[in-house]
């Protein structure tokens, strides 16, 4: 009997070696891939008969610009949310709508969705893309964008940044990441699979912080074309991304006052004379009354007497005259004095006399010589 239990004992053992051989090895790549296709079940009723137990709700506000499209559209909003029976209020007066759960609800997070859809819709998404939030595979992110920069200027060309010419740079966004963006005010509303919102989150939060979304877009391509590639499921991307730098082409500019640092001392500074020190110092402390006034009153009037002086030089230079620059200019040698016919200046002088203006010009007197003979003839 022990050696027939023996042998099976054995026997057991060789089996099981054999077993654990023949089990076909599975890759890993196939246990961490969805396979194509492949859709999570539909949450029913019959995973949950017995309903809700507490009633939840959710409340929120909308614009006054919002009034007049929620109005249009609000029996389709009780129609969609009533399929997942949940009941919708519009209150006009609050400028507010509600949302919350029945008897009937048995999905426990409809009530979420429906929250969801009634923030999209307040913050100006349409109800044709809103409403797909109730799907499952659908999710929704409202990114705010009001405090991330400070100045308002900067902030509008930074959001029409996002937006692009004509609304491209925002299409190609919802092309890549197969999402609906909605920029409104402060907050963009993004709607879509859970992927594609967390790709768009990071080109809005980077375009506030002054990188350009074409370089987030053009990466989002590369990892498009690459993920077609099953050989490259497992392996790193960092070889094919692009690495853009910071380019800071403005040079910083220096200040025109060049704050230079002290040198640290551990010790305070010294403490500064006050006017008993400085009255003991000079031995003015020991002064009577009398004669500190006096003293005073001598140097005020040292002080009067130095600003009337200077007044008063200010007044003269009004009566200064300028210097005024020679007409003509000085010749460098003056004339020999042996070359000057002073008898000849005399007799200019004696014409310019006798000349009156108008008169007719008067003969040069006759010389010495011509008188003598005239006498000797006579």
């Amino acid at each position: 009997m022990a050696s027939s239990t023996m042998g099976d004992g054995v026997s057991e053992a060789q089996t099981g070696k054999k077993s654990k051989k023949t089990k076909p090895q599975v890759d890993e790549s196939e246990l961490l891939t969805v396979p194509d296709g492949w859709k999570e079940a539909a949450f029913t009723k019959d995973d949950n008969p017995r309903g809700l137990t507490e009633e939840s709700s959710f409340a929120t506000l909308f614009p006054k610009y919002r009034e007049a499209y929620l109005k249009e559209c609000w029996p389709l909003v009780e129609k969609a949310l009533g399929d997942a029976h949940i009941k919708a209020n519009l209150d006009l007066i609050e400028g507010s709508v509600t949302v919350c759960t029945t008897k009937k609800t048995f999905d426990p997070y409809a009530i979420v969705r429906a929250r969801d859809l009634i923030k999209l819709l307040a913050r100006s998404v349409p109800f044709d893309q809103a409403v797909r939030i109730l799907q499952d595979d659908m999710a929704c992110d409202i990114i705010k964008i009001g405090t991330l920069v400070r100045n308002r200027e900067r902030f509008v060309k930074r959001r029409q940044r996002l937006i692009g010419p004509k609304g491209s740079t925002l299409k190609a966004l919802e092309l890549l990441t197969n999402c609906y963006v909605m920029v409104q005010g402060n907050t963009v509303s993004a709607l879509g699979p859970f992927n594609g919102l967390k790709e768009v989150r990071k080109v809005v939060m980077d375009t506030m912080r002054n990188i350009h979304p074409i370089y987030n877009i053009k990466t989002l391509m590369i990892k498009q074309e690459l993920s077609k590639d099953p050989d490259l499921r497992l392996q790193s991307w960092e070889r094919f991304l692009p690495t853009f730098r910071h380019k800071n082409l403005a040079k910083r500019r220096e200040p025109k006052k060049k704050s230079t640092k002290k040198e640290y001392t551990p010790f305070p500074p010294a403490q500064p004379e006050s006017t008993v020190d400085k009255e003991l110092a000079t031995g003015e402390f020991f002064l009577r009354e009398s004669v500190k006034k006096r003293k005073k009153m001598e140097e005020i009037k040292v002080k009067q007497a130095e600003a009337l002086t200077k007044k008063q030089e200010e007044r003269n230079k009004a009566f200064i005259p300028p210097k005024e620059k020679p007409l003509m200019k000085k010749s460098n040698k003056a004339p020999a004095e042996g070359k000057l016919d002073i008898e000849a200046i005399k007799e200019k002088v004696k014409r310019a006399k006798t000349k009156r203006l108008g008169a007719p010009p008067v003969p040069p007197p006759a010389s010495s010589t011509t008188a003598k003979k005239k006498k000797k003839r006579g």
